[in-house]
């Protein structure tokens, strides 16, 4: 059964389709693009606690903690790892109008585990829960506060049980949401990501909530983990970037109206269109150019000639290129195409 509104402790969600935090991509202008096509909510690219203890909002450093009126409810994400830091940027992270503080200790990347911190934090459930406490304590209790986690270091016993461990305790000192990505740290990007697991720490969860995560590159994928796992609902992180039409999509398909087609060139040069200006409002026009290059290779798998109009994208230095790209590729109304899944893997280390 799809769960028909998430709600995490005060915080009304509703459709259980969410914009997961993903490093270098889920700023300001890319989280509005998926609240106006359909996304609930969705979390900032994750910040680290000493970042978020010493940065001054100036011009080049503002969009890290920059929000909007109509984005609400957003999360942020939060790595680090002493937990009395942890703290510290929890509180900073509310002072800038975050409706929810999410811990983050399930980043695999290699450069951030060997630093003690994302997915390390699984393999010391004493730390990661005085990390939990402390930051509970730290942020008003009416700002709930969730935490992040792969289903363990490794497949090892002794790794199902600390992430057990944590994940109750966790619950007990007052997360409201776990939100599981079903891969081991180890495995961070590759292989299957096993949905069993997910079903089970639901089970395991009972009535409290749980969101599932990982192989979420279609608005069916999104669909059959609820409907295969029980959580109560899912973030969706690699499969949102280029592809923001997949949370309509989602709530098309849960109201029985079938799966609507991939967008139009012209409904995709639109959005594409947008977002440029959005991240030229935010960070400059001279800074905008090159940062958008990432997204615009990843809007361009919903293109029939994809890899033309990625190597056009790669090219982008100013507004004039990206306007040029898409007068020239996004010209004639087409059917656009589903893409296929990502095989790219996304770093979270925070900046």
């Amino acid at each position: 059964m799809i769960p028909a509104d998430l709600r995490i402790a005060n915080v009304h969600i509703g459709f259980p389709v969410v914009q997961a935090a993903l490093s270098g991509y889920s700023d300001w202008p890319m989280r509005v693009i998926a609240r106006r096509l359909g996304a609930s909510y969705a979390l900032c690219e994750v910040l680290l606690d000493q970042f978020l203890l010493t940065v001054k909002l100036r011009r080049r450093t503002r969009h890290f903690l920059y929000l909007t009126d109509d984005e609400h409810p957003v999360g942020g994400q939060l790595m680090g790892a002493e937990p009395a830091q942890f703290a510290a940027g929890a509180r900073r992270l509310v002072s800038a109008g975050f409706d929810v503080i999410d811990i983050n200790f399930g980043c695999p990347v290699r450069k951030v585990v060997g630093r003690l911190r994302g997915g390390f934090h699984l393999s010391q459930p004493e730390v990661a829960l005085e990390i939990v406490r402390r930051t509970r304590d730290a942020v008003p209790p009416d700002i709930p506060v969730t935490v992040k986690m792969r289903r363990g270091i490794d497949d090892t016993a002794e790794s199902r049980d600390k992430f057990f461990a944590i994940l109750d305790g966790a619950y007990q000192s007052g997360v409201a949401a776990v939100t599981v990505h079903a891969r081991t740290v180890r495995q961070r990007y590759e292989g299957p990501s096993q949905w069993a697991f997910l079903a089970e720490v639901k089970r395991h969860a009972g009535n409290r909530t749980v969101l599932g995560s990982g192989d979420l590159f279609s608005a069916p994928d999104c669909l059959e983990m609820m409907l295969q796992t029980g959580v109560d609902g899912v973030t969706v992180a690699r499969g949102a970037i280029g592809n923001p039409w997949i949370f309509r999509q989602a709530r098309e398909l849960a109201a029985g109206r079938g799966l609507p087609p991939p967008p139009t060139l012209h409904e995709q040069r639109d959005v594409i269109r947008e977002h440029y200006r959005l991240a030229e409002e935010l960070y400059g026009e001279k800074v905008c150019g090159p940062l958008m290059r990432k997204f615009g290779i990843k809007y361009s798998a919903l293109h029939p000639h994809h890899e033309q109009v990625r190597d056009a994208f790669v090219k982008i230095r100013s507004r004039h290129d990206w306007n040029a790209v898409l007068d020239r590729w996004y010209a004639e109304d087409l059917p656009g195409v589903t893409p296929v899944g990502l095989a790219a893997e996304q770093s979270c280390e925070p900046p």
